[in-house]
């Protein structure tokens, strides 16, 4: 088996909801169990209706803003976060997770995220718009794994660009928290990846599905026909899309309109 130890996976609440929408089809198809709340003062607060209900039964429960899952028999983790951040709450949130991830022994997190497609340098443009980010502690890890599938890493972009191209600054513009999460578990030693794509506002289910194939290249969460290289999202494929998402764009038009 790939994974060994208990591994946290999340979303960044980031351009598109892209980390979001795939998360929902990771819980959904691996039918994980919820366990428990993560209470936050960070988030929006926001309540509502079973996201994967599969039947009228289990319909009526109520979902929150940030709820945990798990999956023993693949020591997997999996905390959905639902709505946005109030301003300002980014860094207690990042502090309050890490330390949660370190007292309960979570030996790695992955992170889903996105970026904005127009912001790209020229760089960025070229090949698949799928990078990874690995913090030191997984780089002597996993890094050789990333090499074999021929992943890309996320590019260092010029801090002043025209003036100087010798400074480099990681920038990761439509991506939430992932930038200040990512630089707080370097400087902790913690095991963190960053999956991301570079994406625009939209319809944003075929980001989520190619995200998704790209994490289970890596992870083999399922057995997936579907590669990333030809950035190939077959919806049809062997995730299974939550109830929830019959509502992504709202109710149709009433017909009391015309």
């Amino acid at each position: 088996p790939v994974i060994r130890h208990i591994l946290l996976l999340q979303p960044a609440v980031s351009v598109g909801n892209v980390g979001q929408l795939a998360i929902d089809l990771v819980i959904s198809t691996l039918d994980m169990t919820k366990v428990g709340y993560f209470y936050t003062d960070c988030l929006v607060p926001m309540v509502g209706n079973n996201p994967y209900a599969t039947a009228e039964e289990n319909s009526t429960e109520l979902s929150i803003n940030a709820e945990v899952y798990s999956l023993p028999s693949k020591k997997l983790v999996v905390l959905q976060i639902r709505s946005p951040f109030i301003k300002n709450k980014y860094r207690p949130f990042c502090e309050t997770l890490l330390s949660w991830v370190k007292s309960s022994k979570c030996a790695r997190l992955v992170l889903l995220s996105s970026s904005h497609a127009y912001q790209r340098d020229d760089e960025q443009l070229l090949g698949t718009p799928l990078r990874y980010l690995l913090t030191p502690d997984l780089e002597k890890a996993v890094g050789g794994r990333m090499q074999e599938l021929n992943w890309k890493e996320m590019e260092k972009v010029a801090a002043y660009p025209g003036i100087s191209d010798t400074d480099k600054v990681l920038h990761i513009p439509g991506g939430g928290i992932t930038k200040l999460l990512f630089t707080e578990s370097c400087s902790k030693g913690i095991q963190m990846a960053v999956l991301l794509k570079f994406c625009s506002e939209g319809d944003n289910i075929p980001d989520a599905f190619v995200l998704v194939n790209y994490l289970n290249e890596w992870l083999q969460l399922i057995k997936s026909e579907v590669s990333t290289s030809n950035n190939s999202a077959d919806p049809s494929s062997q995730w299974k899309i939550p109830s929830s998402w019959r509502l992504l764009f709202g109710n149709g038009l009433p017909p009391a309109l015309f």
